[in-house]
């Protein structure tokens, strides 16, 4: 659970803008459960603007290649500091740091042929200049077959170790996922050697399903989709993908939907596009699959009812305590999930995807449990009494019910 800068500032936040958040998110959300505060892509950009990239990135570096933060947006890191200022000062707030990276080694550093840290090796020699994000110029991969290729991934970690790094979202990997494998194990054992433990966020998706097993080895997170912004058909299809990967989710790995597109956007352009049903469909869908609950939009925006959306204990206690969370497939138009509430009894979720109000039902001999059971709206926070045979309600167009169900014995 946490907030990340994309959605909102896009590549351009600075150290007061950071701090800014950092405090309000202490405040607001810390108290629920919120607690990785995460400075997403390109940090080390002195000219960073927008959703844009520079043709030409001119990143802020060391004499060994790696990236530092730009410090006319960050002071603090100024003198090759890097983040650890900042990172002490969010960790006094009670919250953990997270940095966002992409995969590789500046394409900078390759063209000045920066010596790599501790290695009689250069730049050069661990570059795969082949390979490329489609979408960012600012690296290559690293050719993890080339002397002083893990070195430089060791010495990368080791840096962000320093700065008191505790969570890593590292962009590029997961697609094509078997041409970045390699890179995937060498970033994994580097934060093993950094001696320092930190979350392994693999972006972006689509994850293929096939790669389960070698992702749940190397990384706590990793993407199922592309980016996901406030557009109902992006929701509709988070189902499936949530669907698909629910066998893989749990001890301490979890399939990521992406962050919570809710409240301020886009550089302050605009509030969410989804309707007050759609974003308690998201926030239901997420809790229910056990997805991360990374808040994206601008925390200096925060309105009341976006806050409450985040916060309501019921709600979050399934997306931190549930299990033997699985789909339904019962019927057209609808989506239904159950899983396993601490101690005893079930959690509901019930799911109207289509565009009119209807009843949505789960029978509750799929649950094993045989009469009558005493249902809870958890939105709601309210008993609904007992139901016999289902439990059911009316659920509005793109819109979610989330429920408890219990019996006396």
């Amino acid at each position: 659970m946490g907030w990340n800068s994309w959605n909102s500032f896009a590549t351009t936040i600075t150290e007061a803008q950071a701090l800014e958040t950092a405090r309000i998110m202490a405040a607001k959300l810390l108290p629920a459960g919120y607690d990785v505060f995460t400075i997403d892509i390109q940090w080390y950009e002195p000219d960073a603007s927008s959703y844009a990239y520079s043709a030409k990135p001119m990143p802020t570096m060391d004499a060994n290649g790696r990236v530092l933060p730009a410090p006319n947006r960050f002071p603090s890191a100024a003198n090759g500091q890097g983040f650890a200022a900042l990172a002490a000062k969010v960790h006094a707030l009670g919250l953990r740091f997270g940095i966002h990276v992409m995969r590789g080694i500046p394409r900078l550093a390759v063209e000045l042929n920066l010596p790599v840290l501790g290695t009689p090796y250069r730049a050069r020699d661990i570059a795969d200049v082949t390979s490329i994000c489609a979408w960012n110029p600012d690296m290559y991969g690293v050719d993890m077959r080339k002397p002083g290729a893990q070195a430089y991934y060791d010495s990368v970690y080791a840096q962000y170790a320093r700065w008191g790094v505790d969570f890593v979202k590292v962009d590029d990997m997961s697609r094509p996922y078997d041409a970045h494998a390699p890179e995937i194990e060498a970033v994994a054992r580097a934060i093993e050697r950094s001696g320092r433990p930190m979350i392994l966020s693999l972006s972006p998706g689509e994850t293929p399903l096939v790669r389960a097993d070698h992702v749940r080895r190397h990384a706590e997170m990793w993407r199922i989709a592309d980016d996901f912004w406030d557009e109902w058909p992006q929701l509709e299809a988070q189902f499936t993908r949530l669907e698909n990967w629910s066998p893989y989710a749990g001890n301490g790995r979890w399939p990521d939907g992406d962050m919570l597109p809710l409240g301020r956007l886009a550089l302050g352009a605009r509030d969410t596009r989804f309707t007050p049903d759609e974003q308690r469909t998201l926030m239901t869908l997420w809790s229910i699959a056990r997805s991360p609950l990374i808040m994206g939009g601008d925390l200096r925006h925060l309105d009341a009812a976006t806050l409450a959306l985040l916060t309501n204990p019921e709600v979050i206690a399934v997306n931190q305590a549930s299990s033997d969370n699985r789909p339904h497939y019962l019927e057209d138009g609808t989506r239904i999930w159950s899983a396993a509430a601490p101690g005893r009894g079930y959690y509901v979720a019930l799911f109207n995807t289509s565009k009119a109000e209807r009843r949505v039902a789960l029978p509750l001999d799929r649950l094993g449990i045989a009469g009558a059971a005493n249902v809870r709206d958890l939105w709601a926070r309210v008993p609904l009494g007992p139901m016999r045979g289902v439990v059911a309600t009316e659920v509005s167009a793109h819109g979610a019910a989330l429920l408890k169900v219990a019996t006396d014995n």
